[in-house]
Order: structure tokens, then sequence, then C-alpha cells
């Protein structure tokens, strides 16, 4: 019996039971549920009973029975065990068939407070657990592949939009996000939940492809659906969005997505009548909103086009392999890809401050070029993360030292955690997320042992991640229910179990504690 055909009756009846018998994570999340870990710190338990958890997979089980073995300190055992499985555990909100296609998967991951699903959170939750995915048999391995069918038919439906409704086959109602929109072009609110425009969601959908066919091999499932088509959509859209403002003969000419709001916020609409900032012909992608969801100063993201870059490249090696893709898409994918490596080079290495050479932000190509960075991710501080550059790459390391720096406007310091924040927020306001991040691009252990403890102390006893908190006072944080940066954290743990297996041995505690 193939996987695909128990999918639909098991998700219908996780469905039932979670409706009915078990409590709302957001509710549940708030609490500080025993029993508590023996650490200094006490955190909270926060995984759901089974019966009540969205996905059981034995292999992330045995991940979770491994690292208590490999993991000395209980605190940051405990903060693993919760965060690692927490997309598994909460956000796998509907699993089950494509109506016209019994063998096509699909999976809708919310992104954990919020009842819809975004390209690119759901790719960045579902990522971690590659880290444990060997084959296409693997029980989470169809978690895989229902979500890059998700994303892959969203993709082609409106491929300018972020986030979108649940698909008609749950028979989940759609919800309204209560906003008001004028957007081009228009969409159906019935399908998308939000449509900013923001170019790492084509970077997040092609990650998780490059993701599930580095871990299986399973190439034929690429060519059975709609990936090529969604593939296609993406190189259409992303053209479309390379275009400058002004033609050779300097003539205006309009952009192929527009974007305007009412709102109390000013990063949450586009200006100039909904067009943004005026862009130049550099070959770079536009991306007018941020992966923080909020509008760009200049309209190239620079970590955003870096992440379409690298993931355009890897994955054309698997289009080359399908043979019914069509003649030539394969080397589209590379030479999109190679023409906006050239174009960062060009556009988006400027110097800093100090006169070093650094990443941008964001450019336009007119000369306007903003020195920040964002804990979002893609960040600049996650290109090599990304497997855009090299750790020891120079221009890098430069623009790593700016980003952790004053130098940085969003750049949140104090007695409890140092890292990035985000305009998203407020400034002061760190994102543990890039703590997080610091540590899985550094190979200093004594700065890697300092960023978690930075992450350990940041979550007032709930033992989750949350999305930021204040430097200086730790109950004041945002979002409890936050899956992203929850599988982040346990990614983070499995790497260093890879790749630096002595620092989980390491005690985290504010001060020494006897373990039996």
């Amino acid at each position: 019996m193939r996987p695909s055909d128990v999918i639909l009756p098991v998700s219908l009846v996780i469905g039932h039971v979670l409706g009915q018998n078990c409590p709302s994570y957001s509710n549940y999340a708030l609490s500080r549920n025993p029993p508590l870990s023996t650490g200094a710190y006490k955190l909270a338990y926060q995984r759901p009973t089974p019966e009540c958890r969205t996905f059981n997979s034995s292999l992330i089980e045995d991940a979770i029975n491994q690292a208590k073995d490999d993991i000395y300190d209980a605190d940051l055992f405990r903060l693993f065990e919760n965060t690692f499985p927490n997309t598994l555990d909460t956000a796998i909100k509907w699993r089950g068939v494509a109506a016209n296609n019994s063998e096509e998967e699909l999976a809708f991951v919310i992104t954990g407070d919020i009842n819809a699903m975004w390209i690119r959170d759901s790719a960045n939750q579902i990522a971690p657990y590659k880290t444990v995915l060997k084959s296409a048999t693997d029980d989470i391995a169809s978690v895989f592949r229902g979500v890059i069918n998700m994303q892959a038919r969203y993709l082609i439906i409106s491929p300018y939009c972020n986030a979108f409704q649940p698909p008609p086959e749950s028979e989940m109602p759609p919800v309204s996000n209560g906003g008001t929109y004028s957007v081009t072009p228009s969409y159906d609110r019935n399908v998308v939940f939000t449509c900013n425009f923001e170019l790492d969601d084509f970077g997040g959908f092609l990650q998780l492809s490059h993701d599930y066919y580095n871990a299986t091999g399973d190439v034929d499932f690429f060519g059975k659906f709609q990936w090529i088509p969604a593939v296609q959509s993406v190189l259409a859209a992303s053209e479309a969005m390379r275009k400058p403002t002004y033609g050779p003969d300097g003539k205006w000419m309009p952009p192929a997505y527009s974007f305007q709001s009412l709102t109390m916020s000013a990063s949450g609409t586009l200006g100039n009548n909904g067009m943004g900032s005026p862009v130049n012909d550099t070959g770079l992608v536009r991306s007018p909103f941020r992966p923080s969801d909020d509008s760009a100063m200049f309209d190239f993201n620079i970590p955003a086009n870096m992440m379409l870059s690298r993931y355009l490249d890897s994955t054309s090696k698997i289009m080359d392999r399908l043979p019914n893709a069509p003649k030539g898409l394969s080397q589209e994918m590379r030479d999109m890809a190679a023409e906006i490596r050239e174009a960062i080079n060009h556009w988006g290495i400027v110097n800093a401050p100090n006169g070093q050479k650094i990443f941008a932000y964001e450019v336009d190509g007119f000369g306007g070029q903003n020195l920040m960075d964002d804990a979002n991710i893609p960040s600049l501080l996650s290109a090599p993360f990304l497997g855009y550059v090299d750790k020891d790459d120079p221009v890098y390391q430069n623009t790593r030292a700016f980003v952790l720096s004053r130098s940085n406007p969003w750049w949140c310091a104090g007695p409890y955690i140092n890292a990035v924040g985000s305009p998203h927020i407020r400034p002061g306001a760190a994102w543990p997320m890039s703590a997080i991040m610091r540590a899985m691009t550094s190979d200093d252990d004594g700065e890697i042992i300092e960023a978690v403890k930075e992450v350990l102390r940041s979550t007032d006893g709930y033992g989750l991640i949350h999305e930021s908190v204040d430097s200086f006072d730790t109950s004041s944080w945002t979002r409890q229910w936050f899956t992203w940066a929850n599988g982040l954290f346990g990614q983070m743990v499995m790497d260093l179990a890879e790749r630096k297996p002595h620092i989980l041995k390491e005690s985290f505690q504010p001060f020494f504690i006897e373990k039996d």
C-alpha cells in the first residue's frame, strides 16, 4: 500500500481528535506546564500529549532520545525537547491528497499562532527535519512532499502572494485577516491570506525542494505533480520583477506588482501609490517586502537574492534529471542564478563606514543603499547557512562584524541577550533567531556557547523561542508560539551534535549545579 493511500483518512482522524479533545496550543503555550526542567531556568514542558500532536514521527522521537544522551545540561535538553518537534507537534493543520490526484500528497502548515500557511515560514518550519530524513519511505518524508506540493500549487495560482488559505480539500473555511488592500495582480481571497511579494518565498520553496532531494534522492517525485510548472512560475515572476522602472528610452514602465493597504504602519504598505521606490537595471530581482513582511527601503534585497541564486542553481540539477522537463529550463535556472550572483557582486558589495567592503542589506541600483541587517532569514548573517558563501569569505566576515555591532542600527545589546532585531517590532527587541543563526555560522566555541546561553535565558521560563525579547527585560517578549524559530533552535542543536558535539557536553547554567 502506498503512503498516499492512507493519508486522507489519517488526516481526518487527526483533525477530529484535535478539534474536540485537545487544548488550543496558543493557550497551552502561555502556561509554564510541568514538569519543569531541573536546571536553574526551570523551563516548562511544552509538548502536547501524543494524541494531541498534529503529526507523530518515530524518527523525531528517536532523535530526541539520542539528544538526551548527547546533551549534558538539563535546561538545554528541555529547550531542544520542546522546540525541535514543535512544528510537527502543533502546526500540521491538515494533511491529505489533491482532489484530482489521489497520489499527490498535500500538507497545510500554519505558522503557529496565525491560521495561514506562509510559503517562507512553512519551508523553514519543515527544513530542520532534513537532519533526520534519509529515505523517501521515512515517516517524515510525506510531510516534505505534502508541503512542497502545497507550495507549488500556491506559487502557480498567485506567485506574487506570500500567505495562503487552507486548500478546498481540507474543508476548512478561509479566514479573513481584516485588512483592506489594493494589489496588482489581483487575487482570490478564498485562496490568498495576504499578498506581500517577498522574494524569499521563491528561495524557500526551492530550498525545501533541494533539502528533500539531497536527503532522499527521490527525483521521480519532482516530475509527477506540479513542481515543474511551479518553477516556471517562479522564473516568470522573478524575470518580471527584474525589470527596471525606466526603459532604455527613459520611458516609465509600470511594475508587474503593486500593493497598497489601509494601515497604521508605514512598513505595512508601499509608497509611491503602491509601486515602491524606483529601481535601476541591475539584474537583481525586486522584493518590495522583506522576509519580516515589512516593506523595503530599497527593493533589491540582497539576502533574498542570495537565496534565490543559490537554490536556483542547486535545484537546476533536479530539473536536469526530469525527462518531462521542458528543454532548456534547467539552463534557464542556472543562467538566472549566475546573473543574480554577478549582480550581487557588482551592486550589493559596498563600502562600510570604516572603509571595508561589506554586503548591503538593500540597494536600488541608483546609489541608494541600506546598511543594516534584520534577524529574519534570509539575512546577511545567514549567508553561509544558505550556502551562498563560505564562512571565511572576507566580504562576509566584514559584513558579519558590521552586523554584530552597534554599526548595525538593529543590533540590540543588553545584559540578557545580544542579537539582531527587526523593524518589525521595535529597537531594543532582540530576536533569539539571530542568536541561533550566530551560533550556526560560527566555528568559534566561545561565541557559540555564549549565543546558546543567551537564547536559554531569553525564554522567560516558557521553554520556547520567542519572536523577540527585550535585551534588558526577558519578561517583555512577543509571540509565545513561533514554530519557525523553535525549529531553527532544534536544527542548531542537531548541527552542533554533528560538527561540535563537545559543546553539548557543556553546562549552560548561570552558576554551577551538580548533576547526578
